[in-house]
């Protein structure tokens, strides 16, 4: 069970502290509510441009690369990211640095200069990683996928944004994003391992208790409207083709989201699961095969992704589309449905191992739900699966309008979009 404190400081920021024993680590995760939903289509990518921003320059660390030199000095572990919903800070590193991590953590999100010339010069450093991921099929089919699925609004567009919107973001922009979006309702400080609550509370009181007082609007609620199968052909010249799938589910607050969860493990979660087996194990068509649920603030889908030769693209879709069709039919053996309750219950052991893994955990849950649901009431919600339960569910979400493909692969000159849509109208 996770020990933690929560306090909500006047501003109205949440600081969540989980002392931890037998370790010397400590983690601060700085959670925000923004992602690339909550933007516009003229400054797609802004999320992701101010995540690089914050890290380029502070008043107090005015010159470039004097973060990282900081943080590098003391030897820690540290990154940023942004997702459709959230954008996190986080650092880990020994106890005894805690107070120049926060320091430092504090100074990027509270200080930053966003100097033109900086802003030039990550301008640069962002296109190439738009370009680096456009080179990575693996990763870029499920981006086209989300596309696909949910189509041309903000939690279907690219977190990076397209090349030609990232060149025309300005200062001003940035500036007025930042101050619209990094408001203390929609933020949440944790910090998790070997600390002393009391004191941890202080410490980010004096230094987070400048945050501006706020919350940023609602994102746009997703629209969807589908009646038939969703495919995304895109022809690339390369050896191996990548295939995503996504069916429409269930949204984070949604109880059925457990069920899906472990229909998931069931079909891709792990190296005994059934399309790992039916697809690399038995027939050697692909190396890897996986699936998971995926759900956001209204919305949700389980995905199931593998690489494939284009020669055997058809017979791997067939093969999948049959697996799906008996779990409609039968469920899932009861035999299978502890061995994926039993996977989740040690996944979930390992996972609050760390203090890292119990900041995101915390934060999420806080910013998310506004409460911290521990780990055993979740496996309680999964213990009381049934077999009709994920047969109800698989014959909710295995529906022709609900199924979405991504394609990323050397293509045949026929079209095999039509093809593929009567195939899963067999589902």
């Amino acid at each position: 069970m996770i020990k933690f404190q929560k306090k909500t400081l006047d501003n109205g920021l949440r600081v969540i502290a989980a002392p931890m024993e037998n370790t010397q680590a400590v983690t601060l995760l700085v959670l925000v509510g923004v992602g690339s939903r909550y933007e516009t289509k003229n400054i797609n990518g802004i999320s992701h441009f101010l995540e690089h921003l914050f890290f380029k320059g502070t008043k107090s660390r005015p010159h470039p690369g004097e973060v990282f030199k900081d943080l590098d000095k003391i030897g820690a572990v540290y990154n940023a990211f942004t997702s459709k919903e959230t954008t996190g800070f986080w650092v880990k590193s020994a106890t005894t640095d805690f107070d120049i991590s926060l320091d430092i953590v504090s100074d990027i999100l509270l200080e930053p200069l966003f100097k033109k010339e900086e802003i030039e010069k990550e301008r640069g450093v962002i296109l190439q990683e738009i370009s680096m991921y456009e080179d990575e099929p693996m990763r870029k089919v499920w981006e086209v996928l989300e596309n696909t699925l949910y189509g041309d609004q903000p939690i279907g567009w690219n977190i990076a944004g397209p090349k030609e919107v990232v060149k025309k973001i300005s200062r001003d922009d940035i500036v007025d994003y930042k101050d619209k979006n990094y408001l203390s309702k929609n933020m949440v400080v944790v910090v998790a391992g070997n600390i002393d609550s009391n004191e941890t509370f202080e410490k980010i009181k004096k230094k987070f208790g400048k945050v501006e007082e706020g919350k940023n609007k609602a994102c746009r609620k997703v629209q969807i409207n589908q009646k038939t199968p969703r495919i995304k052909i895109i022809g690339k010249d390369i050896d191996q083709t990548h295939l995503s799938l996504a069916f429409r589910a269930y949204d984070m607050y949604d109880e059925k989201k457990y069920a899906l969860n472990l229909l998931a493990v069931y079909l891709g979660g792990n190296s005994s699961s059934k399309l790992f087996k039916e697809i690399r194990e038995k027939r050697g068509l692909a190396y890897y095969v996986s699936a998971a649920g995926d759900q956001a603030m209204d919305c949700g889908y389980l995905g199931i992704g593998t690489g494939v030769s284009r020669d055997n693209l058809e017979k791997t879709i067939q093969k999948i589309s049959d697996v799906l069709s008996k779990i409609k039919r039968k469920s899932i053996s009861k035999d299978d449905l502890e061995f994926a309750k039993s996977f989740l219950r040690g996944q979930s052991a390992l996972r609050m191992e760390t203090s890292s893994e119990v900041a995101s955990f915390c934060g999420g849950q806080e910013l998310f739900y506004e409460k911290i649901m521990q780990q055993e009431e979740i496996l309680e919600k999964i213990e009381k699966i049934t077999q009709d339960d994920i047969l109800k569910v698989a014959n909710e979400v295995f529906k022709p309008n609900r199924i979405n493909m991504a394609v990323i692969g050397k293509q045949d000159k026929n079209n095999k979009e039509d093809f593929y849509k009567n195939l899963f109208s067999k589902i």
